[in-house]
């Protein structure tokens, strides 16, 4: 996991973290330090919806990621954030380049609530985001871990507690 505090004047040309789908979508960490963050995202033709502006899911990832890069910004290496909820406000169609900027509002020990904003190239309001996070050590889930338990133990196989 890459620790934003460390990647606090990250270049508009770094991936923002080990996360293939934000990846592929092309979002960039701008900057992430002392419970604030900025993400971009420079609109491509796959971003769009059929009116040709940005697609509400696109929109709503920019900001989950924006909010999550803030909460991190202010966790311990090695810890993670999980959102647990998040609600986006529409203002207005979004072109050009997005960027979203938020800020944690307040964090406990295993929570951080977080605001953001997104604005278009030309400074256009087009959505707003609030959202908790969850603090957490990097998991071990999926399959993988089930074919790793599998293969350091031959005998073993999935059972109901795999879940």
């Amino acid at each position: 996991m890459t620790s934003p505090r460390k990647s606090a004047a990250a270049s508009a040309e770094q991936p923002i973290l080990e996360s293939p789908f934000v990846d592929h979508l092309g979002l960039r960490l701008v900057s992430a330090a002392d419970g604030a963050s900025e993400v971009m995202l420079p609109l491509a033709h796959d971003h769009m919806n059929t009116w040709d502006v940005a697609h509400g899911g696109v929109t709503m990832t920019l900001a989950d990621v924006a909010l999550a890069m803030a909460a991190r910004s202010l966790a311990d290496d090695g810890v993670g954030v999980v959102t647990v909820e998040m609600k986006v406000n529409f203002m207005q169609p979004g072109r050009g380049e997005l960027r979203a900027h938020a800020r944690v509002l307040h964090r406990s020990t295993t929570m951080a609530y977080c605001e953001g904003e997104i604005r278009d190239s030309e400074g256009h309001f087009v959505a707003k985001a609030l959202g908790t996070f969850k603090y957490m050590r990097r998991l071990a889930v999926g399959r993988d871990v089930k074919l790793q338990r599998l293969r350091s133990d031959p005998s073993a196989t999935p059972g109901p507690s795999d879940g």
